[in-house]
């Protein structure tokens, strides 16, 4: 076992934290979020400290509570051994507090070796794991497992302003060590989590993080320069700088999402990549659908998901995701597929993506799209599997005869 000093302070920090995202089902980085700012004397490791342990703990919330052999509860008591559990699961040796008495010594791997189902010894709800399951079979195991690895920091190279070369060699003069990802050549990792924002690189715009899956989707589209191309659900805008710089700063490129307040965020990143053909567009404004008929030679629907592929950043979607928000977002994004792709010309490409390794939000909603919609054919099929450098996506191709 390996020593490792705790402190009441901060494993009350994470304890509390638990109690309050499991106990009134609030997202648990909100829930930190608020902790940190409410704990102003916490030095840095303080923070990472309740930070890094309250993620980790939801992790694998599933897998303590079945080592435990007790039934999940928010019960402070309750957390307290639990935690106890957890450091132990760790490698790490208890302090000699008397509230960790019960669990002391706790034959953790003994316990860890009589689990064998998937959904305990990789720790996911019962009913996703069973969903999940049926409808990737032998694929399940490995994916479950994959999901539970920490991602590492990708990064995509903005060509308008830089080379491969040039970043890496700023990074590296700044200690940063950077790797080739082992499957996607366009993509790069980082070696640790380091702290980009004061990199002048970084500030310049030669470089942004983005998950390595995440790049595929722009590529897999692939809009010419000087075309039209239209990104429906931008979000903060990571694929719509990619999408810009594979059109090499020519032609026209909407971005759009709900609400018009949202593109904050996008149009300071714009500004800091060099881009200057994006125009946002609102689906709140009036009559934007009927304006945008036909216009598009490329249209992206990067549609809202259960962001079961993003596991490994967001382990709270393990516990939060409930099967009845499945089903709304399965509406969504049927709707979604039935009322955009009439802003693309004839001979135009579509991309259908999600951020979700569940075929009934992947390839049975392209199917049902294809049976109710003669005038497209689907051209290529893509999934990307959660690793150990990269999330999951999946990516439909589809072309408008």
């Amino acid at each position: 076992m390996k020593e490792l000093g705790l402190f009441p302070n901060t494993v009350a920090g994470v304890l509390e934290a638990l109690e309050i995202s499991f106990g009134k089902g609030i997202y648990v980085n909100r829930v930190v979020e608020r902790l940190l700012k409410q704990n102003k004397k916490w030095g840095s490791r303080d923070r990472s400290f309740v930070a890094e342990h309250t993620y980790e703990m939801v992790r694998w919330w599933g897998l303590l509570w079945a080592l435990y052999d007790h039934k999940p509860s928010t019960k402070r008591k309750d957390l307290q051994k639990l935690f106890g559990i957890y450091w132990q699961y760790r490698g790490y040796t208890l302090p000699d507090w008397p509230k960790f008495d019960a669990v002391r010594n706790f034959p953790v791997n003994e316990r860890l070796s009589q689990i064998n189902n998937v959904q305990d010894k990789e720790s996911y709800a019962g009913w996703f794991n069973d969903l999940a399951s049926s409808q990737l079979g032998d694929k399940w195991p490995e994916i479950a497992r994959n999901m539970n690895l920490p991602n590492t920091v990708n990064i995509r190279v903005n060509t308008l302003k830089a080379t491969p070369d040039q970043v890496i060699k700023e990074l590296t003069a700044h200690h940063i060590e950077v790797h080739t990802h082992p499957v996607f050549e366009n993509a790069f990792y980082l070696e640790g989590r380091p702290r980009l924002n004061n990199i002048p690189g970084f500030q310049r715009g030669n470089f942004e993080v983005q998950d390595a899956g995440s790049q595929q989707i722009g590529y897999f589209l692939n809009p010419s320069p000087g075309s039209t191309t239209i990104d429906a659900c931008a979000g903060a805008g990571g694929k719509t700088l990619l999408l810009g710089a594979l059109m090499q700063n020519q032609g026209r490129l909407i971005a759009m999402d709900i609400e018009g307040r949202k593109f904050g965020e996008l149009k300071k990143r714009t500004q800091r990549s060099g881009l200057d053909i994006v125009e946002t567009r609102a689906w709140e404004e009036p009559k934007v659908l009927e304006k945008l008929t036909e216009m598009a030679d490329y249209l992206l629907l990067d549609v809202p998901c259960s962001g079961t592929g993003v596991i490994k950043r967001e382990p709270d979607t393990k516990w939060k995701l409930q099967p009845e928000h499945l089903v709304r977002l399965e509406g969504v994004q049927a709707e979604i597929l039935n009322r955009y792709p009439r802003m693309l010309k004839p001979g135009g490409t579509l991309v259908y993506a999600t951020c979700s390794i569940l075929p009934v939000e992947n390839g049975r909603q392209v199917r049902q799209f294809l049976e109710n919609n003669d005038e497209f054919k689907l051209v290529e099929e893509r999934t990307v599997d959660p690793g150990a450098h990269n999330d999951g996506f999946y990516m439909a191709k589809m072309k408008k005869k």
